[in-house]
């Protein structure tokens, strides 16, 4: 019998435990004043900005070639990558079969060695 649950009933879902409460209270008028002024001054700055920018006509007329440039970098830079990392791959290879070779003559050494000395011990 104590091995029996029994759910309660009372108790919460568990299904909200880690959602935000909300709160659900209006925004007073000065607060949406506020907050209308901070957007307006922060459009006001973005529009003067843009001002200040020299040439922006042909930057504009210029982005298509731009981004064809750009690309044209961009697969050269892959084929580039690929060099390098072939070039890698290379040297890579040769240091490891020079190790693969030290450690074939090695074996080969202490084998030859042991063979040379046979020591039986009764």
């Amino acid at each position: 019998m104590t091995d029996l649950n029994i759910p309660n009933l009372n108790m919460k879902s568990d299904k909200y435990i880690f959602k935000k409460k909300l709160t659900l209270r209006r925004k007073s008028s000065r607060r949406i004043l506020i907050e209308a002024a901070f957007l307006f001054f922060l459009s006001v700055l973005l529009v003067y900005i843009n001002f200040l920018i020299p040439n922006k006509n042909l930057l504009v007329l210029n982005l298509t070639t731009t981004l064809n440039k750009s690309l044209l970098l961009l697969i050269d830079l892959g084929s580039y990558l690929y060099e390098i990392l072939l070039v890698i791959f290379i040297f890579a290879s040769y240091f490891t079969a020079f190790i693969l070779m030290i450690g074939s003559f090695y074996r080969l050494f202490r084998v030859s060695k042991r063979k040379s000395k046979q020591i039986n011990y009764k």
